[in-house]
């Protein structure tokens, strides 16, 4: 298994996953919140074509992460997987002619030869869930869009292989930073995004045995630095800084195979 990243942050995210089995392929889009164009584009950076799209995976409604998934489904004839609140959320307009299939906290799905466990997180969205994708033999785990730590998620993701962990904040450049007082307490509140320091509290609480390949992702551009990010997981895990992935909006990350 592998997995690339089209970006990371509140300008959009597209997670690329893909595992083989024998002679075949399967690639799966976690979210996809950039235009069609863009993620066209972004696609062929990592060496992919639309039709090599097997499924679109959803997390949640937000517009960084669904701006652009029923319209790119629907143009290339891709199916969608999402939790049916999300669909409430998202609206049946939005999602005409688009095939859909609605999965749940706790119960598997399948996409050729990948699996996904939806578990849920604290976040302001209808029902938003987060993945763990396995090829069978070695485990992604996927955690963004949560605005504290639960027994759950910790649980969830004990036993990945590798990580994409979301380090939306630093604390104190949020607090110091321009954002009006309202956007403050909804970033940094318990259905917001998880901060440095969480992120790091939830990396230090997993089972890490098989842990070998963490990326902290959806970095805020104005509320943090790759570098407070780094530390602070680098600082969990007791690694060197380059021990640690940063992805980015722009260019997120090219490929990283699960070893």
């Amino acid at each position: 298994m592998k997995f690339a990243s089209l970006g990371s942050g509140s300008e959009g995210n597209a997670l690329i996953i893909a595992g083989a089995s024998g002679t075949t392929t399967t690639t799966v889009m976690l979210d996809c919140g950039f235009g069609i164009r863009e993620t066209e584009r972004r696609l062929a950076r990592i060496g992919k074509l639309p039709q090599d799209i097997s499924g679109i995976v959803v997390t949640h409604e937000h517009q960084d992460h669904v701006g652009g998934a029923f319209k790119f489904a629907r143009r290339h004839r891709i199916p969608v997987w999402l939790t049916y609140g999300t669909f409430q959320a998202v609206g049946e307009e939005a999602c005409k002619d688009v095939l859909l299939h609605f999965c749940r906290d706790s119960e598997e799905l399948v996409i050729g030869d990948l699996s996904f466990m939806p578990y849920t997180v604290p976040h302001d969205a209808r029902e938003p869930v987060q993945y763990v994708a396995n090829d069978g033999v070695r485990k992604l785990g996927v955690l963004t869009d949560a605005g504290q730590s639960t027994s759950h998620l910790v649980q969830a993701l004990s036993g990945c292989d590798a990580l994409v962990l979301e380090c939306n904040h630093d604390r104190r450049m949020l607090e110091e930073s321009v954002y009006p007082p309202s956007l403050k307490r909804r970033i940094g509140g318990a259905y917001g995004h998880l901060a440095n320091d969480t992120s790091a509290e939830i990396l230090a609480a997993i089972e890490k045995q098989k842990l070998k390949t963490v990326v902290g992702a959806h970095l805020s551009l104005k509320n943090n630095t790759p570098e407070l990010a780094r530390a602070a997981l680098c600082g969990a895990l007791d690694a060197h800084a380059g021990d640690v992935m940063i992805a980015c909006q722009e260019e997120g990350f090219d490929w990283i195979a699960i070893g």
